[in-house]
């Protein structure tokens, strides 16, 4: 499947807002979002630059992101409660900004609790899955 360029920056900048909603960037998140950049088709510079000033940069709004299609947002949900679960724990920012995201995408919030029940009881596999971007490119 093609995704829109604009539906590839979204799905990054989703996986930015998330990893900076607990106010901390650990070394396996940002090893994860370089890995999704990459993918995405990002340049490493531009990565960089990002990742380096998230935290302080406030000009990456927080406003729930709305993709082209609903299958997209899925996967993008999926990656981010991935992302969250990274460092062992949700904060209760991040799993409120990936229910918000999927709300506006038309996604019952009980499909993100039952997604991330399961993601946790596979936590030890957390590092080696495939993350869902994967299967739509």
């Amino acid at each position: 499947m093609q995704i829109p360029q604009l539906d590839r920056s979204n799905y990054l900048k989703g996986l930015l807002i998330t990893a900076r909603k607990d106010e901390q960037l650990t070394d396996l998140e940002k090893n994860m979002i370089r890995k999704l950049s990459e993918r995405l088709g990002f340049s490493q510079d531009f990565f960089e630059e990002t990742i380096n000033s998230l935290l302080e940069n406030r000009y990456i709004k927080d406003d729930p992101i709305v993709f082209s299609e609903q299958n997209i947002a899925k996967s993008f949900i999926e990656d981010g409660l991935r992302l969250s679960l990274i460092d062992e724990s949700v904060s209760s920012d991040e799993l409120d900004w990936l229910k918000q995201t999927a709300n506006a995408n038309g996604i019952d919030e009980k499909w993100v609790d039952d997604r991330l029940k399961e993601f946790k009881t596979k936590s030890h596999l957390l590092g080696r899955m495939d993350f869902a971007l994967y299967s739509l490119i």
